[in-house]
């Protein structure tokens, strides 16, 4: 059983991480091109870098979770991340820019929800779901948080002020990650219940079963590094106005929290195949609403929060569906692997939405969402059909197996 306290400390630590790595490009990519006067590709390619290096170390950083646990390899993602916001602040050229990027890329790999996953199916083993659904909670609100207060952090001490003051929430993650367990899952010999066997058991099921899942989890953080970057842009250039795409934009954090409120709260009624095809269901839709968010307001604030909702429970799933389909023993250093590819892929993404936007307008940029979440869509639809319980299992009176 894992304490309440460490799920209400990880909880926290992931508030302050995502708010103050992966959402910092969003909040401050704008000021740092107008200061600087560099590219809008060059300084958003540092967040792509940064995405790169999460890719590069997944395997060997799942490895360490589940070798030594999650307290020493999020305390050093905790300092990793400090170093990252503070060589951010003080770079005034590129070399020290990207360097800055890339210390923030591991300290992203090293602390965000992946390596949480990790350190909790470390601690728990099977019993893990609740948890990561629950540490979620905190996160969600991460841009809700962190991208007003960064704008309002940037109007009284510019952008580096703004990233000093990052540098110092990190610090205060350091004795949150030092909190957490050293201990490894056990089942007790007199557990009620056994730990549920692997849905994707042999090594074909496992080889599909991890393929359908890097195309849901590749896709689906395509568009989240995307979003992060780009969503405030995108309704700006929709029409909307600067202050009011901002706060529009938090009504992503919101819906994630919303959403992940609901499965924590009724989450045990769905597997987690069935909330899988339930979140990316939401995906297309939001994005479609997003297309008519320069002519009505209302189509705005469902794109955001819509977003937010089917991305939040999608994080969530990207933890749990491991755990129903492997070896959870394995956790770690397997979807380690599976990651690598939705890292690599994610670094891109900022990239590539700033050229669709450049060159073709913002609408481009939701078309080309819509038809990468039509394809998740298709992907959880496939994975649920194939290794859901419910619909592959055989009654005992047929005396048949597959």
């Amino acid at each position: 059983m894992i304490a309440r306290r460490t799920v209400v400390l990880l909880g926290l630590s992931q508030l302050i991480c995502w708010g103050i790595t992966y959402y910092l490009i969003g909040g401050f990519g704008a000021s740092i091109v107008a200061d600087l006067g560099w590219p809008p590709t060059l300084v958003y390619g540092g967040f792509s870098a940064a995405l790169l290096v999460m890719g590069l170390v997944s395997p060997v950083t799942g490895r360490l979770i589940d070798r030594f646990g999650g307290r020493p390899v999020m305390a050093a993602g905790s300092l990793c991340s400090a170093i990252g916001c503070a060589g951010l602040a003080l770079s005034h050229n590129v070399l020290i820019y990207y360097a800055a990027w890339l210390c923030l890329g591991l300290a992203m790999r090293l602390t965000l929800y992946d390596a949480a996953f990790a350190a909790l199916a470390r601690l728990g083993g099977p019993e893990a779901r609740q948890p990561m659904a629950q540490i979620t909670l905190l996160g969600g609100l991460s841009s809700t948080v962190f991208w007003p207060l960064g704008h309002r952090l940037a109007l009284a001490f510019g952008w580096r002020g703004a990233l000093l003051a990052y540098a110092g929430f990190a610090l205060l993650t350091l004795p949150l990650h030092l909190a957490i367990p050293a201990g490894r899952y056990r089942a007790s010999p007199g557990a009620r219940h056994a730990a549920p066997p692997a849905l994707a058991a042999t090594g074909s099921q496992r080889l599909l079963a991890g393929g359908l899942y890097v195309v849901i989890v590749t896709l689906a953080n395509f568009l989240n590094s995307g979003m992060s970057a780009h969503m405030i842009d995108i309704l700006s250039g929709l029409g909307l106005g600067a202050g009011l795409a901002v706060w529009i934009s938090t009504l992503r954090g919101i819906g994630q929290s919303s959403s992940r409120l609901c499965e924590v709260a009724f989450g045990k009624r769905l597997h987690p195949l069935q909330l899988n095809l339930l979140a990316t269901a939401g995906l297309p839709l939001c994005f479609l609403a997003g297309v008519f968010s320069g002519h009505f307001l209302a189509a705005a604030i469902v794109f955001a929060f819509l977003y937010g909702a089917s991305n939040g429970l999608v994080t969530i799933t990207r933890g749990t569906l491991p755990l129903v389909l492997f070896d959870h023993r394995t956790y770690g250093s397997f979807v380690g692997q599976l990651l690598v590819p939705s890292f690599l892929l994610s670094a891109v993404s900022p990239l590539a939405y700033a050229f669709v936007i450049a060159h073709f307008g913002e609408r481009a940029a939701l078309d080309l969402s819509i038809v990468l979440a039509s394809v998740i869509v298709l992907a959880a639809a496939i994975l649920k059909w194939r290794f859901d319980p419910a619909a592959t299992a055989t009654p005992p009176s047929q005396g048949l197996s597959r």
